[in-house]
């Protein structure tokens, strides 16, 4: 009869324990890790990014019972998108996992985005992403999700700082609203050269903040640079807290096809008639936009 008790006695141990790792939130590796900064495909441009982010050594508990486990799992997604107007931008995304040598699929992502025109050349930029994702429940325990991700930057001759206040809802039972930011800072050393810091956080559901150890939080170095065509940025990241993934590598390469009918060095093509939701309705009083 003892033994019998301590029997079921250790098995709820064991149970509060693993029930205790859920709640610590821990890390689940992304498909995505970019800081996003308004800028935008040309008018009628096709562009495309490719994903990948290596955890090197990360957390060894899945994110919730028949998850992936982040650590030495492959992230990653192709990205597609289309330049509608010069502020609005549709993409696609089709992440995947690579674990264990097994190859996973997470369905699909579409997003719209809406920004100021010519983010790239002001000093003051801003837009919104709405990202809407279908999820494999390997990747979630809520099938639908919605990402909404502001972007607010300032930039100068040397420096740009762009902050995303992404706001990340899951629908379902399982649905909750979190709290996921993500900053850049960024020295421009030349034409196509950057070097910075890019900061990364899952501060959890909103009115329900963990404390900062069961929250996510990672610093990556990070580097941007072109080689011929085609744009790349590298990060190292380090996870700050116990619910990070300790070593995070990350790429991203991006390729921009060329616009049909423009100019061999015109990056713009003519401005679209519509209205941009973005801009202040004085502002509105006449198209094209201004430079």
């Amino acid at each position: 009869m003892v033994r019998l008790f301590l029997n079921v006695l250790s098995r709820m141990t064991a149970t509060v324990a693993f029930a205790s790792t859920m709640l610590a939130t821990p890390a689940r590796a992304t498909d995505e890790i970019q800081v996003y900064k308004a800028e935008i495909a040309a008018v009628g441009q096709f562009t495309v990014q490719q994903h990948l982010n290596y955890v090197a050594l990360g957390v060894k508990q899945p994110p919730f019972p028949g998850g992936i486990v982040s650590n030495r799992s492959l992230n990653g997604t192709p990205e597609f998108a289309y330049g509608v107007t010069e502020w609005w931008e549709l993409g696609l995304y089709l992440p995947f996992a690579v674990q264990d040598g097994q190859f996973l699929s997470d369905a699909f992502k579409i997003r719209t985005l809406f920004v100021s025109p010519q983010a790239e050349q002001r000093s003051f930029f801003y837009g919104v992403n709405f990202e809407f994702s279908n999820t494999t429940p390997r990747f979630s325990q809520a099938r639908y999700g919605l990402e909404i991700r502001p972007i607010i930057g300032v930039r100068n001759a040397d420096y740009e700082f762009i902050v995303n206040p992404i706001v990340d809802v899951s629908f379902g039972r399982y649905g909750e609203v979190d709290f996921a930011p993500a900053a850049r800072l960024a020295r421009k050393l030349d034409q196509d050269l950057f070097v910075g810091l890019e900061y990364y956080a899952d501060f959890g559901e909103f009115g329900h903040f963990g404390k900062i150890s069961e929250q996510q939080h990672t610093l990556f170095a990070v580097t941007d640079f072109k080689i011929g065509a085609m744009d790349v940025n590298f990060g190292v990241g380090y996870g700050l807290t116990q619910a990070s993934d300790r070593w995070v590598i990350k790429t991203i390469l991006g390729y921009a096809f060329p616009v049909a009918g423009s100019a061999a060095d015109s990056s713009r093509t003519a401005p679209s008639t519509l209205v941009n939701p973005m801009l202040h309705a004085g502002l509105r009083t006449s198209l094209p936009f201004p430079q």
